[in-house]
């Protein structure tokens, strides 16, 4: 990889949280960062505040609400637009465990929709660029709560099951990291995904569980997968925290990644045009 200053970095969720805070700890060591929210006004804020607390005015934000999958095209239009390069994409927004079945704009249930549909529609529309910007890395945030996909009911209909949501979600992640993997590996792209930390006292854990990690804990693990040269010809792996570890069985099942595929590609139109709705 190029030295960090050099590198254009994408961090998708991050406005608060975890996202937040890798963009402050990378800002610090120079990068230039494409930082993604869905409120102009949080975003203004992350930018001004990074910049308060870093100096680091090589930043820009862009909006983009995930529960619209056009809105996700059109972010990844706008990148492709406005940037010459992509060294490292981190797709790090999600939901967490929501207690009520949500529905997105475009019909799909809410968490798997932002939790893996964009991340995968996202991750193949800037593609290009990122290939072109070899050496470059693409990094999950996923999670170790991972449950087996049931495809006989993906979007929880007959029964909704808000734990079941979120850890089908993130398993699917970790599918769509071993399958980018395969299919980069000759690139100069490497892709790997991690559980950052447990419990870290962010939204999505804040009044579920009793907090076990910092947030500096899943800044490191995050970080490190972003800029340890040591990693420059890993892929395909998923880490607990700083660990390679292994992830849920139906990850490696290749049926299963297979029908995930068809079926993210029919839900996202994916490969159709950019424009498309």
């Amino acid at each position: 990889m190029r030295p960090l200053q050099e590198q254009v970095i994408l961090i998708t969720g991050a406005t608060d949280g975890l996202g937040q805070a890798v963009a402050i700890e990378l800002a610090r060591r120079g990068a230039t960062l494409l930082l993604h929210g869905r409120s102009d006004e949080k975003g203004q804020h992350t930018l001004a505040e990074i910049r308060r607390q870093t100096g680091n005015h090589r930043l820009s934000y862009y909006r983009a609400d995930f529960a619209r999958l056009a809105e996700v095209r059109q972010l990844a239009q706008q990148i492709l637009s406005e940037q010459d390069r992509l060294d490292v994409l981190v797709n790090n927004a999600g939901l967490g465990v929501e207690l009520r079945r949500q529905v997105s704009h475009d019909g799909n249930e809410m968490t798997f929709q932002v939790d893996y549909l964009t991340p995968f529609l996202l991750t193949h529309l800037l593609k290009p660029l990122i290939v072109q910007s070899a050496p470059a890395r693409i990094v999950n945030v996923t999670s170790a709560g991972q449950a087996p996909i049931n495809f006989n009911d993906v979007m929880l209909e007959r029964h909704y099951d808000g734990v079941q949501a979120y850890c089908q979600a993130k398993l699917a992640e970790i599918m769509l990291t071993f399958d980018l993997a395969e299919e980069l590996q000759n690139q100069g792209v490497t892709v790997n995904c991690l559980h950052p930390a447990s419990y870290m006292p962010t939204k999505i854990v804040l009044g579920l569980f009793a907090t076990q990690s910092t947030m500096q804990d899943g800044v490191r693990s995050t970080v490190r997968l972003i800029t340890d040269p040591s990693l420059d010809n890993v892929t395909g792996r998923y880490f607990f925290m700083q660990r390679e570890a292994r992830a849920n069985a139906q990850a490696y099942d290749e049926h299963a990644r297979e029908r995930l595929r068809a079926l993210s590609e029919r839900l996202t139109g994916f490969p159709n045009k950019m424009g498309a709705q």
